[in-house]
């Protein structure tokens, strides 16, 4: 399984890159998905393209040192150019290329509080990181509040905002004639996800995702998670059921006037946790998050 390594998630939320001399080493996966629509594994968030007679259109673009790597596995599939961006939220494992896009003339589009939480200074409390604006150069340009579609070879590709889920910013992309959908970070395949409740994330929003998905797609769509191996439809239930299954009982335990401790000790995710748990966010990560998101409802 394609695991994010720890440097890199630690660094994910900063503009500039600690760590970046390992990106040297990194190499960019190319997975096909269906009708013209890949896959692009690296470092950082999994990027989208899809190919064909209209140039290409990119979801995510990772981290900044790696654009070269990632324009030249998009040339292998289609010569043609890259003519629109969409960042699923605004964190820096999705959005650290931007700048280096825009500078070829790449239209870059996005969730409006996309551009508003990258044009400002944002604090990250899960990683206790601050992270700095962004540059001009790297700002959406397009922005919306609920969905934008796009026309593009031979497919319907419609971008729709979901209730603040991982963020207040996410949007879920989906290739209706291929029959893909790219999740951004509403969903992560084999571990427990970041919910970043410093930028609007909840823990009902993730499962809220899922359901609106999985109400709207069918037995043969793939599913491109944020992070980890292309999917289908089986897995993605298996992350709702795992989300919702945790949070219930979390909830449950709060109403009770359990205290974190508590909460913790009672091992809410046990069942989960040699599945799920082996990522950044362990269990005790993720335990806490669900704590903090539902103590305060």
């Amino acid at each position: 399984m394609h695991r994010t390594p720890p440097f890199i998630l630690l660094a994910c939320l900063a503009a500039p890159l600690a760590g970046q001399q390992s990106l040297d080493t990194v190499r960019i996966r190319t997975v096909p998905v269906a009708g013209g629509v890949y896959m692009l594994m690296g470092a950082g968030g999994n990027i989208g393209v899809s190919a064909g007679a209209s140039g290409v259109v990119l979801i995510d673009d990772q981290f900044a040192p790696l654009s070269d790597k990632i324009k030249a596995a998009v040339a292998a599939i289609n010569s043609g150019p890259i003519r629109f961006l969409l960042n699923t939220h605004w964190h820096g494992d999705h959005t650290g290329g931007n700048a280096n896009f825009a500078k070829d003339g790449v239209v870059i589009v996005a969730h409006e509080n996309v551009r508003h939480r990258m044009s400002v200074e944002q604090f990250v409390a899960t990683l206790n990181r601050t992270v700095p604006p962004s540059p001009e150069a790297a700002l959406p340009i397009v922005t919306f509040t609920d969905a934008v579609n796009f026309y593009l070879n031979g497919d319907s590709i419609s971008a729709f905002h979901v209730a603040p889920a991982h963020t207040d910013g996410d949007v879920v992309i989906y290739f209706r004639r291929a029959n893909v959908v790219h999740m951004g970070d509403t969903y992560w395949n084999g571990r427990y996800p970041l919910i970043d409740l410093s930028s609007g994330g909840s823990v009902d929003g993730m499962v809220a995702a899922m359901d609106r998905v999985l109400g709207m797609t069918d037995e043969n769509t793939k599913y491109i998670p944020g992070h980890g191996e292309l999917s289908g439809r089986a897995a993605v239930t298996a992350f709702r059921d795992m989300l919702a299954t945790v949070r219930d009982r979390v909830r449950k335990l709060v109403r009770q006037g359990k205290t974190l401790a508590q909460v913790k000790a009672a091992k809410p995710s046990a069942e989960f946790d040699a599945a799920w748990g082996g990522g950044y966010i362990n269990p005790d990560r993720f335990v806490e998050a669900l704590y903090d998101d539902l103590s305060k409802r």
